[in-house]
């Protein structure tokens, strides 16, 4: 991937995820990976999209294929987030460490991971930490407030829909009334 000069923007709040550190942290996930890991990052990869939907953050994904033989490194768009496979011999943490080194402090960042010496690292270069377990909880608070606004949209709607029913219904008894006089 090649360095691009402000590619990040000021007035825009970044959330980078380290990938398999979350994966390696949620239990659905961790099941998920026994079984495929592949499996377990699309489910990420979608849980993430999701949630970009819900927040005001740009999210980052980041896995690392630091063992993988002559990886170039990847960067692939995907319903409004980044999802960034590393070059050969670079970790995912090195990566959003270079990043936040590229973004300096002149906007918000914060790094999903429970890697504690990279929350060190990442209060040191001026970005804000959450660890994996926080991550998950503001990402179930998030569909559940999908799911609270749903159920009161859908509510709204046929109480809408039995207003109006009733309002036709008088209606049609009004027309009924006035035919039969």
């Amino acid at each position: 991937m090649k360095r691009q000069a402000n590619r990040y923007k000021r007035d825009v709040n970044y959330l980078f995820v380290d990938g398999y550190n979350i994966i390696n942290s949620w239990q659905n996930l961790i099941k998920l990976k026994n079984i495929s890991l592949e499996d377990a990052r699309k489910e990420l990869i979608d849980v993430m999209i999701e949630f970009s939907h819900s927040t005001k953050e740009h999210i980052i994904l980041v896995f690392d294929a630091y063992l993988v033989k002559k990886s170039g490194g990847k960067t692939y768009h995907r319903d409004g987030i980044d999802i960034i496979f590393t070059k050969e011999f670079e970790t995912a943490d090195h990566y959003i460490e270079r990043q936040l080194d590229e973004i300096g402090k002149l906007t918000n960042v914060r790094v999903a991971t429970s890697d504690n010496v990279e929350q060190q690292i990442i209060l040191s270069r001026g970005g804000t930490r959450i660890s994996a377990r926080e991550l998950e909880a503001e990402v179930e608070n998030s569909k559940n407030k999908i799911i609270h606004v749903a159920k009161k949209l859908k509510e709204e709607k046929v109480s809408a829909l039995d207003e109006e029913i009733i309002h036709q219904l008088k209606e049609f008894k009004r027309d009924i009334s006035n035919e039969n006089n």
